[in-house]
């Protein structure tokens, strides 16, 4: 038993990896080491398993409903009853910031699997076919990197209406362009590779030498862009909450919770502060994250 740890560690570390499986393992245990070494990523990992351990186990974890109204306990201090205190409304401040967790891990997880898939599929098709597939392609995501992002997706929602659905939908067509110009820089430089060159005279279609070659080519770079993308969505989203445009009372919604405390924000702190600290504190955890993602998964630009 002794001996099982270290065989399995130079098992991993091996230089002549025997199998695909041993040199797969490996790869993703070097990277963890890389990543291990980053003691702000590790910090950042652990601020989100915990949000989505409280996301998942909030009606456990909450000690209220955060709906429930109790106009005699409104506006009170944090204290043994109330840990972050309590609203205009006397609802609990923690409950309602723990079951708002939930709606701005939906909010982050859903524009961050829509807007990469969009911008993946634009940029990649763009730079493998050129011309004016290319041009065209291109200068749509010219034009919609011409307006601030926060702007176009306030346009989006006050014509589809404000709800948290919208809000996801307006930053995910925003969100995109970004993603796109990356992935058409990674297609550049890689679509006229020797190995591409031989899957074509090996009888591989475009669609195959998008999907089986290109597109895992350009997943890391886009992987990286999106954990460090996942602090501004947050934002974004709570500033679309803030103005009424995202998810509607009651749901606790951070931004939301902001606004409704920005009437009372010089005697009666907590309400605003508490759901803007727990924004600030997932958004930097966010951006740890992704420093540490672009050590492992872009080692010579972080090094830049």
């Amino acid at each position: 038993m002794t001996n099982s740890q270290p065989t399995l560690r130079a098992w991993l570390l091996s230089p002549a990896p025997q199998t695909a499986r041993q040199a797969r393992l490996g790869a993703i245990y070097q990277g963890w080491l890389v990543f291990r070494s980053n003691h702000l990523a590790v910090l950042g990992l652990i601020i989100l398993i915990l949000l989505i351990g409280m996301a998942i186990f909030a009606p456990q974890l909450a000690p209220y409903s955060p709906f429930a109204q109790r106009l005699p306990d409104r506006l009170q201090p944090p204290s043994s009853a109330h840990w972050l205190g309590t609203d205009a409304l006397g609802r609990d401040i923690l409950s309602r910031l723990i079951w708002g967790s939930r709606i701005t891990l939906f909010i982050v997880g859903t524009v961050a699997l829509i807007s990469p898939l969009i911008g993946l599929l634009v940029g990649t098709i763009a730079g493998f076919a050129g011309g004016w597939v290319d041009q065209v392609l291109m200068r749509i995501t010219d034009i919609f990197l011409a307006f601030p992002k926060l702007i176009l997706a306030l346009a989006f929602v006050a014509a589809l209406g404000p709800s948290v659905t919208n809000a996801v939908l307006a930053l995910a067509i925003t969100g995109w362009p970004p993603y796109a110009r990356l992935s058409r820089a990674e297609t550049l430089t890689i679509r006229n590779a020797d190995f591409i060159a031989a899957a074509r005279m090996q009888g591989a279609g475009r669609l195959r030498l998008l999907i089986g070659h290109i597109w895992p080519l350009c997943l890391s770079s886009l992987i990286v862009r999106v954990a460090l993308d996942m602090a501004g969505i947050i934002l974004s989203a709570a500033g679309l909450g803030f103005l009424g445009l995202g998810a509607q009372p009651p749901a606790p919604e951070w931004g939301a919770m902001i606004s409704d405390g920005r009437t009372y924000i010089l005697d009666f702190w907590w309400v605003a502060a508490m759901p803007g600290i727990a924004i600030f504190m997932v958004s930097l955890a966010f951006n740890f994250l992704g420093d540490g993602l672009r050590d492992v998964l872009d080692p010579k630009g972080s090094k830049e």
